[in-house]
């Protein structure tokens, strides 16, 4: 799907999306879920890029849907691996993620990545606006470029309707609603979840925040 001339939700990973971002630098938002890496690098040549081109992965959160090419796909791009420095231990894999998320990871085993640097240790690109936003993930993460705002987990938009994440998905309900507040401030016109749809800056989205507490 294309979002606008340099931006593209990509169809290979319908479930969790994967971003393809084309700006001073190009990049990918998030891996989707384990398994398909060729179908991802497939799209991304069809879409007129060089897989070669691909400077950086920058990941969202620690989630196995969210993670789960990113060894594959850093291997056939030669990119650069960026992480919130508080997600890293379940990354790669020196903790065991919480709850029911630890029961997907026994199911569905990403490869491990190595990291190549976090966003909070000297963040070089200042195209790319980096904004933690907590809850979902200790280190949960959404990014700003230009007039998009990727929003990772911190909500989702499908068949035209918003949502959280249960409870028991986020490390923290409190920090969540903080996260989605911190959007208010924000000037943009489309807002890009990992899951569902894209979302245009208008009455439905401003009705949807004002209603956060």
């Amino acid at each position: 799907m294309k979002i606008t001339e340099n931006v593209f939700q990509l169809e290979a990973a319908k479930r969790s999306h994967v971003f393809l971002v084309r700006t001073d630098e190009t990049f990918l938002i998030d891996t989707g879920m384990p398994g398909l890496s060729k179908k991802i690098l497939e799209e991304i040549r069809s879409l007129g890029t060089c897989p070669d081109d691909i400077r950086m992965i920058l990941l969202t959160h620690h989630d196995v849907d969210h993670i789960g090419n990113a060894k594959q796909l850093q291997e056939a791009t030669g990119a650069e691996l960026w992480a919130p420095s508080e997600d890293i231990p379940y990354i790669i894999g020196e903790k065991r993620r919480p709850g029911v998320k630890h029961l997907i990871e026994t199911i569905i085993r990403p490869r491990k990545s190595a990291v190549s640097g976090t966003y909070s240790a000297g963040w070089p690109y200042s195209d790319i606006h980096i904004l933690r936003a907590p809850g979902h993930t200790p280190g949960h993460t959404i990014f700003q470029v230009r007039d998009i705002v990727f929003t990772g987990d911190l909500f989702k938009f499908i068949h035209g309707r918003f949502a959280l994440f249960p409870g028991f998905m986020n490390w923290n309900q409190d920090e969540v609603i903080k996260s989605l507040s911190m959007l208010k401030n924000l000037e943009f016109e489309w807002l890009c979840p990992s899951h569902g749809s894209p979302v245009h800056n208008g009455p439905e989205l401003q009705d949807f925040l004002s209603k956060l507490k």
